[in-house]
């Protein structure tokens, strides 16, 4: 089994019903996997960076789970990023995390039909997957496929839509088990298609 590293940018967990839900599947299907929570590893926002630089030298593969927040990493999580990927770790001539895997693997509030050329963004969410095919690329990670679901909002929650977006979240859960299983067994992924 390949060394498996999740990193949660979820800003808070303890209110989440998606993300939280993503994580404690993952957890009970993949027992062996690191999951570093960062809400609860940092609720002052101040990183220790050797103690991350650590976990992801480990990993063989790095997982970003993470609410799309306008569009990007939450604002923790891009804190995390800015301190943790710096140069002589993740990039330059003596960067340490070459030939790694990362997936994302993100929940969006908006339906998909929003994201698209005629949506109201204008925009498939592949096209704001840019910034990390280039820091991918910067600090020489293979970028696999993302793993994603549109339409679980925070907003306007009943018992009828909390227990739709625990379903939601469960189905991608599975997806993403599915390609990390994959990828410890035979070290290849295939395309993971979005929920509705």
């Amino acid at each position: 089994m390949k060394n498996i590293t999740i990193i949660s940018g979820h800003p808070d967990l303890n209110h989440s019903i998606a993300n939280a839900t993503i994580l404690g599947e993952i957890a009970a299907a993949l027992p062996d996997a690191e999951i570093r929570r960062l809400d609860s590893l940092y609720p002052d926002g101040k990183i220790n960076i050797l103690a991350e630089q650590e976990s992801l030298l480990k990993a063989d593969i790095i997982v970003w789970q993470f609410p799309f927040s306008w569009y990007g990493l939450p604002g923790l999580m891009k804190r995390w990023l800015d301190e943790v990927f710096v140069h002589g770790f993740a990039h330059g001539s003596r960067a340490k995390l070459g030939g790694k895997k990362l997936l994302l693997s993100f929940t969006t509030g908006a339906p998909a039909s929003l994201y698209d050329a005629q949506g109201l963004f204008g925009h498939a969410v592949e096209d704001y997957l840019i910034p990390f095919e280039t820091t991918a690329r910067l600090c020489n990670l293979e970028l696999l496929d993302p793993v994603y679901t549109c339409g679980i909002s925070y907003a306007d929650r009943d018992a009828d839509k909390i227990a739709q977006q625990k379903t939601q979240a469960r189905e991608h859960a599975a997806r993403l088990v599915t390609v990390l299983q994959g990828l410890s067994a035979k070290g290849q992924t295939s395309r993971s298609q979005p929920a509705a």
